[in-house]
């Protein structure tokens, strides 16, 4: 009875909102709306691996924590795979990339539980130790909260898309308290089209989220620094070096991401896999324990110089006797966090790569002005390549740079590092680009054809249907009809365009009546000449299963401007009219684009 009642009074509030708000207005109050929400789940989901994580550590105030924390990240990849597959019953893995198929496959539309799914998924994984990070997780919850806010309304597509925009963008703004890159983040790496219909509701959207964030968790940055030097032109070279160094690495880690994924997916059985999986992971967390969750902690300690700390509980601890040992394990610790993140992923935990790119990209910049120091005699600053190569790392896998260099400004020194960030991630981009033409969000979608975001034009093609322009009113006249026959036909039709076929309907050529204007007249020819002797043979046809992207090509290399369709075994089916089929191309880009 209560839930009657509360369903009542929801159909209320649609149609008081629905019947005094239209059009831009209902949008720009629902983004506002879907800010407090967005931001809401970010701050619920950060309290809820902070709470995990203080439970677990005064679980055992007086053990060998790194002992039992070998056993934690396994508990962790059980219980979220529980909860996935007896609970949600759905595929939670790599967030961002089910905002963009939910964008390009089902007009923004994303299921309700995605609402409170990935929160509580992700604060399992990473409470209990997963070496991924929360912001993939809190982007998809907020893209779900517009995206069932947009439906719950009765919106249109394009209203549904912008609106899971708005909520992804107000959920980043929050977590890092950066809402330029959020809005950045939009368009960059969910290619939400760049209009003034767009700008205003994700304006609001971030400005909400950030807010709500201030109100909530306080003005606390994410990164605590201590000092930052000026830039310094001198160290451009190494700052360049930085930039493709860390290119490098992002290819390194997008492929060795996807080799791993393809080896754990050869283990059918869902429990051992998430055993291996959590084995390996809690190996890794035992030698280097800064694997150990999120990372943010670590990437503080480094830039506040104390990074021998970082090695503490390690067995690694009492091996580090010299510089040039320190930056070995610096090394390893870059090459082997990919390992920790995407063994948590396949194996069953949920999380993103965000806290993982900033993070090897924070090792990156240590160890590349950490070498130059000790080895060249310099004094280049810490903290600047820190920064720059947590920018770097960032724009190599996702391929955004211009995310990278504004969500590191706003969380570090506002912008007096822009020209080293601007450079570092200009390097990055370029080195990765001949390598990887896809990012780590848009490779699962891109392999399945399902990539609309990045290329509207391909995507159309790919998914434009044509069958049901396919004109079938050209009369066809059988192969063995004399003259007689095909003048009768004439008469009947208001075309000058006849299909011969045999007697099984399969096409065997074409008659052009202006070809025959010399002897259709003459009576004498009416029962001497056959139709087959007058027809010809198109020198290309249309098959039925074609794609778009076939038909265009051969309007194109043909020059037609109609083309009979034809079956495999040469069934004769229509004709299709390349006005008409560029007409519903056009179409298609126009439904699929923001106003």
């Amino acid at each position: 009875m209560k839930k009657r009642k509360f369903l009542k009074r929801l159909a209320s509030v649609r149609r008081f909102v629905t019947t005094h708000f239209k059009g831009r207005t209902i949008v720009l109050i629902l983004s506002v709306i879907i800010g407090i929400f967005g931001a809401a789940a970010a701050v619920i989901i950060k309290n809820l691996v902070h709470i995990t994580t203080r439970a677990l550590g005064s679980a055992f105030p007086n053990a060998q924590v790194n002992y039992l924390y070998l056993i934690l990240p396994i508990v962790g990849i059980f219980l979220t795979l529980l909860f996935v597959r007896r609970v949600v019953r759905d595929d939670l893995s790599h967030g961002v990339s089910i905002v963009l198929k939910a964008i390009c496959k089902s007009d923004g539309k994303l299921r309700f539980h995605n609402v409170y799914s990935s929160m509580v998924s992700s604060a399992i994984t990473v409470g209990f130790g997963g070496s991924v990070g929360l912001e993939a997780p809190i982007v998809l919850t907020g893209s779900a909260i517009g995206s069932n806010v947009a439906r719950f309304f009765r919106l249109n597509a394009r209203q549904n898309t912008l609106l899971l925009a708005c909520g992804s963008t107000a959920a980043m703004a929050a977590v890092f308290k950066a809402p330029i890159a959020a809005i950045v983040f939009t368009f960059e790496v969910l290619m939400l089209d760049l209009t003034g219909s767009a700008i205003l509701p994700l304006l609001l959207s971030a400005a909400t989220g950030t807010v709500m964030s201030l109100l909530f968790l306080g003005h606390d940055v994410m990164f605590h620094i201590d000092a930052t030097q000026a830039f310094h032109l001198s160290n451009i070279p190494f700052y360049i070096i930085l930039g493709f160094l860390t290119g490098l690495i992002s290819v390194y880690f997008l492929r060795v991401s996807r080799w791993i994924e393809k080896q754990m997916k050869r283990i059918k059985q869902t429990s051992v896999r998430a055993l291996v999986g959590g084995i390996m992971l809690s190996g890794l967390i035992y030698i280097f324990p800064v694997f150990y969750g999120e990372g943010y902690d670590n990437i503080n300690t480094l830039l506040n110089g104390d990074y021998m700390n970082l090695f503490a509980g390690s067995p690694l601890n009492g091996m580090l006797s010299s510089q040039m040992i320190v930056f070995l394990a610096f090394a390893g610790i870059i090459m082997m966090k990919v390992f920790a993140t995407t063994f948590t992923t396949s194996a069953g935990g949920i999380g993103g790569v965000f806290a993982p790119t900033l993070f090897i990209g924070a090792f990156t910049g240590f160890f590349v002005a950490g070498l130059a120091n000790n080895l060249l005699g310099l004094h280049l600053p810490y903290v600047n390549f820190i920064l720059a190569g947590m920018a770097g790392v960032m724009t190599g896998v996702m391929q955004a740079p211009l995310t990278a260099m504004f969500l590191i400004a706003e969380l570090s020194t506002g912008y007096t590092l822009l020209i080293p960030l601007m450079i570092t991630a200009a390097c990055s981009y370029l080195s990765v680009s001949p390598f990887e033409k896809y990012s780590i969000y848009t490779q699962p979608l891109a392999e399945k054809d399902n990539l609309k975001t990045h290329n509207k034009d391909k995507f159309a093609l790919r998914k434009l249907q044509w069958h049901n322009i396919i004109d079938h009113n050209i009369s066809t006249v059988p192969a063995h009809s004399k003259l007689r026959q095909y003048t009768e036909y004439i008469a009947k039709s208001k075309r000058n365009l006849f299909v011969v076929t045999d007697k099984e309907n399969h096409f065997m050529g074409l008659l052009v009546m202006d070809d025959h204007r010399d002897i259709i007249f003459r009576q004498e020819l009416y029962d001497l000449v056959v139709v087959e002797d007058l027809m010809i043979e198109p020198e290309e046809f249309i098959y039925e299963d074609d794609t778009a992207a076939v038909v265009l090509e051969k309007f194109k290399r043909t020059g037609n401007f109609n083309m009979p369709v034809i079956g495999r075994d040469r069934t004769y089916i229509g004709f299709l009219s390349k006005a008409r089929f560029l007409a519903r191309y056009q179409n298609f880009i126009a439904a699929n684009s923001e106003d």
